[in-house]
């Protein structure tokens, strides 16, 4: 999340628009969307066009869509009808009945109670409010009428089901959460008339001196809540903020503002908020115990200082900040396991928190230890047995390293750092500082390493990474330690100045054959080093610019720094993809030969990017020329010879049938005629 790395991405035609929010099947693994209110998609993550995907036009239109982990998915409609998706998928165009004739339903959550899922929804209609507890499985249906407050309306709703009692907490505009009990009623039982629900104060969000004015409330556990909201201090300007309660005893346990802004929704999923802050979607972890007293009014104290609180980890938003110290940098689930609990025994603390601190105390006191003394730690440190807690252990460590490195220029543990990257499974976002610092202290290598290892590298240091790449002299390579399995077995290698080349026999290319294919002249002496039968960079560079391949990148962020490359090195890194090319096509599978060699969609997808971003300035300068016009007679080629297999495609078909049909045992000669 921190990197926007997307996993996947589907689109709609031109003129479709979803309507309710995508969800996913539990069961399946697929994912289920409505657009332009009626039509139904069904896809799962491997398919790449969304209009091939499943399609159903149902009959009414979709208010919104809940998967429940053992329910399966659950369908509302604006009219208030509710089918699960297996009996809608029987028959898209089934009637749908309308039970909420002209109210507008203005909140839904959908929950299991035993093996039955129930969906809740509220609805509006001239300032009065109703609540639907449905069974679509066993077609039961209930509905309530909200007593009306004074002055105030409701703003938000969450709800939970215990002991066959669901609790309904509405946000009301007068800064306060009452709660409504509604009795999950047996199926037999039949509703005479309307009834009126009654509610009660749970809390009231009044903090000495400020007034929160809430948007958003999210259930804990059953006695917390949390609120996002804004907090209106008098005299100065509202700040947004997010605060936890303890519905018990009427106490705010923790707050903390939010300077970038939010857009006013805030999830809760497996003890974890998700929230916009800003332009990032933030996810922050919590911890909730059972409360005691003794807690709620200890973290009513303590509540002036949000950073040091034991309840929720305030460090990913600290992050965005940039308010980044060493201290801050400790590792997230170090400080989940130590500072996130809500303790209700001062026994439980006093036995927790020396342990749990002992890695981040570690590494404090470590801060100004001499060089032996921080390596021999930190290794003893990674040599524990292994912890749910190694792998951000194994973070905050090379994190240690990356500071040092920072505050003393002169400090530089290579082998070090190439040993824990190479011996444990890390990635950008444990140590968003080692590949900075490598990048400064030109250690290609580690650069290498990482590349070909971490799976969530942000484009703009992948972009510095090919940028060094290009730049660094073949001579000053040559010094250097890379690793070369990716390259050894195919390259071009030099002994005494005479250079070893593999006849090239393309897929369907003959150069004498198309000559006329292009009406570029090209000198003899150039035509050798832009004709794709040497390589441009010698082996180790050929290396590292094949670990650049081989990283995850999304085009739409790596573009916009791919265009700031100097002319020349792109020119140098094209003739090196176009090499590749051509080394692909001798083989039949287009497989590169060794460990780690780039496959013939990395090269290809990494061409059209290079010339998406330098076409103009490649079309101008001279030195491109030849390259280009080699490329296009060379794909040129390639197109011609596919579209001729394409042609006996169906002959090849029906020889491959014959052959199944032959018995094994039987000498025969038979003529085929291909028409």
């Amino acid at each position: 999340i921190s990197d926007q790395k997307p996993l996947g991405c589907w689109s709609l035609k031109h003129g479709q628009i979803l309507t309710c929010p995508v969800v996913c099947n539990f069961e399946t693994h697929e994912y289920i969307a409505v657009h332009d209110d009626k039509v139904l998609r069904i896809w799962k993550n491997e398919d790449i066009n969304l209009d091939k995907a499943f399609k159903a036009t149902l009959s009414a239109d979709v208010y919104r869509i809940h998967s429940l982990p053992d329910g399966g998915p659950v369908v509302l409609f604006r009219g208030g009808g509710v089918r699960t998706l297996d009996v809608l998928l029987e028959a898209p165009q089934q009637e749908i009945e309308n039970v909420v004739s002209d109210e507008v339903i203005r909140w839904s959550g959908a929950f299991m109670e035993g093996q039955q899922p129930v969906l809740i929804f509220t609805t509006e209609k001239d300032g009065d409010f109703f609540v639907y507890v449905q069974k679509p499985k066993l077609s039961s249906l209930h509905k309530y009428r909200l007593e009306q407050q004074e002055s105030s309306k409701p703003l938000c709703f969450t709800a939970h089901i215990t002991n066959q009692t669901v609790t309904l907490l509405c946000l009301y505009s007068n800064d306060s959460v009452y709660q409504v009990l509604i009795p999950l009623q047996q199926d037999n039982e039949e509703e005479e008339e309307e009834e009126i629900l009654s509610k009660s104060l749970l809390l009231n969000f009044s903090v000495p001196g400020t007034v929160l004015k809430g948007t958003s409330l999210v259930v804990l556990d059953k006695d917390h809540v949390a609120v996002l909201g804004s907090l209106a201090v008098p005299g100065k300007e509202p700040r947004e903020c997010l605060s936890i309660w303890n519905t018990k005893f009427q106490t705010l346990q923790t707050s903390k503002e939010l300077p970038l802004g939010t857009s006013g929704q805030l999830w809760c999923y497996e003890e974890k908020f998700f929230l916009i802050h800003g332009k990032v979607l933030t996810v922050i972890m919590y911890k909730c115990e059972t409360s005691s007293l003794a807690a709620a009014v200890g973290k009513l104290k303590d509540s002036q200082n949000p950073d040091v609180s034991s309840f929720v980890n305030w460090n990913t938003l600290e992050d965005e900040e940039l308010v980044v110290s060493f201290q801050s940098q400790e590792c997230v689930a170090l400080k989940a396991e130590s500072k996130m609990n809500l303790r209700s025994r001062r026994s439980t603390v006093a036995k927790v928190q020396p342990e749990t601190l002992s890695v981040g105390q570690l590494l404090l006191n470590l801060k100004d230890a001499s060089t032996f003394v921080l390596e021999t730690e930190l290794r003893q440190l990674m040599s524990k047995a292994p912890t749910p807690d190694l792998q951000a252990t194994i973070g905050c460590v090379v994190t240690a390293l990356t500071d040092r490195c920072k505050r003393n220029p002169k400090y530089y543990p290579q082998n070090f750092l190439l040993e824990i990257v190479e011996t444990r499974d890390l990635s950008y976002s444990l140590c968003p500082d080692l590949m900075a610092v490598a990048l400064e202290k030109k250690d290609m290598h580690l650069l290498q390493i990482c590349l070909e290892r971490f799976p969530d590298i942000p484009e703009e240091i992948t972009y510095a990474c090919l940028k060094a790449f290009l730049s660094i002299s073949e001579a000053h390579l040559q010094s250097i330690d890379v690793d070369v399995d990716s390259v050894i077995c195919y390259i071009d290698v030099e002994f005494d100045n005479k250079e070893v080349k593999t006849e090239i026999v393309e897929n369907g290319f003959s150069a004498e054959m198309d000559q006329d294919m292009c009406d570029t002249k090209i000198p003899k002496e150039t035509q050798s080093r832009s004709n794709g039968e040497s390589c441009p960079v010698g082996l180790q560079k050929a290396a590292l610019l094949n670990a650049v391949l081989h990283s995850p990148y999304t085009e739409a962020f790596l573009l916009p720094h791919l265009k700031n490359l100097p002319a020349q090195q792109a020119i140098l890194f094209l003739r090196y993809l176009y090499y590749l090319y051509v080394k692909c096509s001798e083989k039949v599978n287009t497989t590169l030969p060794g460990t780690r060699s780039p496959t013939i969609n990395q090269i290809m997808d990494w061409m059209c990017l290079l010339l998406d971003a330098h076409f103009t300035v490649m079309v101008m300068l001279p030195e491109a020329k030849e390259l280009l016009s080699n490329l296009h007679k060379f794909v040129r080629a390639q197109v011609r010879f596919y579209s001729e297999l394409n042609k006996i495609e169906g002959s090849l078909r029906e020889l491959q049938r014959l052959n199944h049909l032959r018995e094994s045992q039987t000498y025969s000669i038979e003529v085929l005629e291909i028409i």
